[in-house]
C-alpha cells in the first residue's frame, strides 16, 4: 500500500530532492506539493494526503500555525515537522501544534522509510539529533528550575551577606555594616552552602551571579 503525501515548504530545490527521494519508496507516492502554508490549505480541498511533511521556518504562515489550522479542518491528517539542525526550539509548538514527528531536513531514505511507517502506524517519529536535542532541553530546563529552587530558599539576610562577601568584605566588616555578630555572618555563609550543595564561598557567589540574586 502507498501512501499519498503531500510536501509543504517554500524552497524549490527542498521541495524536489525530498519528491526524488520519496519516489524511490514504494510506500510512498507524491500527490502534491506547496510552497506556502496558505497554498497547502487551499490545496487540501482537492487533495487528501495521508502523510504531510511540513517545513517550520516559512515566509507568511509558519508550519505551526499551518499545522494548528490544517488540523482543525482535518483532523486525520498525519503531520511531520521538517527542520534545520539547530531549530529545536519550536519542537515543543509542533506537537502542541499536532504534529506527530519531527525530521532534520538532512534525512536519508532509510530514516525517511522508517519515519513513513512509524507515522502510517499511529507511531511518532523523531531524527536521533532532534531526541538528543530534547533531551538536552529538559535536562536544562530541570536544572534551571532546581537551580531556582535553591534561589527562591535563600532569605533576605543571607543574600546580603553574600553580596557583600562577593564585594570583598571581610566577616567583621559585614557584621558591623549589617550590625549582627560575626558569628552570625558565618552562620549565613553555612547555611547557604549547605542548602546549594556547594563546596565553597567562590562557587556560591558564581552561582548566585549565574541565577541573577546578586552583581558585581
Amino acid at each position: 500500500m502507498a501512501y499519498k503525501v503531500m510536501i509543504v515548504d517554500d524552497h524549490f530545490i527542498f521541495r524536489n530532492g525530498l519528491k526524488d527521494l520519496l519516489e524511490e519508496i514504494p510506500e510512498a507516492e507524491v500527490i502534491g506539493e506547496a510552497s506556502s502554508g496558505s497554498e497547502f490549505l487551499e490545496l487540501l480541498s482537492s487533495h487528501e494526503p495521508d502523510i504531510v511533511f511540513m517545513d517550520i521556518k516559512m515566509p507568511g504562515m509558519n508550519g505551526i500555525e499551518t499545522t494548528r489550522k490544517a488540523l482543525e479542518e482535518y483532523p486525520g491528517l498525519k503531520i511531520l515537522a521538517l527542520s534545520m539542525f539547530g531549530e529545536g526550539e519550536y519542537v515543543e509548538e509542533m506537537l502542541q501544534a499536532g504534529a506527530m514527528g519531527y525530521l532534520l531536513k538532512n534525512i536519508g531514505k532509510e530514516e525517511l522509510i522508517k519515519a513513513i511507517d512509524n507515522i502510517a502506524n499511529e507511531k511518532g517519529y523523531f531524527s536521533d539529533e532532534i531526541l538528543v536535542m530534547v533531551t538536552r532541553q529538559v535536562f536544562n530546563a530541570k536544572k534551571k528550575s532546581e537551580e531556582q529552587s535553591i534561589i527562591e530558599s535563600l532569605t533576605k539576610r543571607e543574600l546580603e551577606v553574600l553580596q557583600l562577601v562577593s564585594q570583598g568584605f571581610s566577616n567583621l566588616e559585614i557584621a558591623d555594616k549589617l550590625d549582627i555578630s560575626p558569628r552570625t555572618v558565618g552562620g549565613h555563609r553555612n547555611n547557604m552552602l549547605s542548602k546549594s550543595g556547594l563546596k565553597n564561598t567562590a562557587a556560591l557567589i558564581s552561582f548566585a551571579m549565574k541565577n541573577q540574586a546578586i552583581s558585581i
